[in-house]
């Protein structure tokens, strides 16, 4: 299957507040001021931004805190929708973000995976098949039906993982490399993300580890207050990144 990423004039804009959020109340009362001072700004976070990745592409996505990296990764997991613009995607998505964050606390761990695995759309078919091989590769054995809010950090995010990386996708989207768990099971992990890269027909990352983007990338964006700065071959465009920060 040929798998396709299409961004086209993206825009999403967010609101920032000065001070606390106001209340209804304060909202009102400065609604009626004449020459109320705005408590807040509205900024893009990404700034009509038009990308396309194609099959076989691994493209890494660096720039400064802020700059919009991990809000684009989110918009192609279809985590926030575009405010302006499109966003066209041929293939399975299995994004590698906030791993775990849809999970109930006070749902078990079986019926998390069933949950969050139908939000990363997965079938029910898929998953009954599937349901042994994450709870094995989790070692979760003797906890999978224990509600995951007595769940240690390492336990949600062994269960979160395995979940998202379960069934080799189209599309591979990562926000940084896994980390979380003891040495063994960060180990096991490592293997399977690279299995995931070397068999996805895309691979998306964000990653301050520079060295690693161009050890796994074929193709990189530079992106700066939501717009792209530059975009090509790996080693060029990290060193005039880099040379921009001195």
């Amino acid at each position: 299957m040929s798998s396709s990423i299409l961004v086209k004039d993206l825009a999403i804009q967010f609101r920032v507040y000065h001070n606390r959020a106001p209340s209804l109340k304060e909202g009102f009362a400065n609604f009626l001021k004449p020459n109320a001072v705005s408590q807040y700004e509205d900024f893009f976070a990404i700034k009509n931004l038009t990308l396309k990745i194609v099959s076989g592409e691994r493209v890494g996505i660096i720039g400064a805190n802020g700059a919009g990296k991990s809000t684009l990764l989110k918009v192609l997991c279809r985590i926030y929708e575009p405010q302006k613009g499109s966003l066209i995607i041929n293939g399975k998505i299995a994004p590698l973000i906030e791993i775990g964050a849809g999970f109930h606390p006070d749902f078990t761990g079986r019926e998390n995976l069933f949950l969050n695995g139908a939000i990363l759309g997965y079938s029910k078919k898929e998953l009954l098949r599937i349901e042994k091989e994450i709870i094995s590769f989790a070692e979760l054995q003797n906890f999978i039906d224990t509600p995951v809010k007595y769940y240690s950090t390492g336990m949600h995010l062994r269960l979160g993982f395995a979940i998202a990386t379960a069934v080799n996708p189209d599309i591979l989207v990562l926000d940084e490399m896994f980390a979380g768990g003891d040495s063994s099971f960060i180990k096991k992990a490592t293997d399977r993300m690279h299995q995931l890269i070397s068999s996805a027909n895309i691979m998306v990352m964000v990653s301050h580890q520079l060295e690693l983007v161009e050890s796994l990338c074929t193709r990189v964006v530079w992106i700066d207050k939501g717009e792209i700065i530059a975009d090509g071959y790996p080693g060029k465009i990290i060193s005039s990144y880099l040379t921009s920060k001195r």
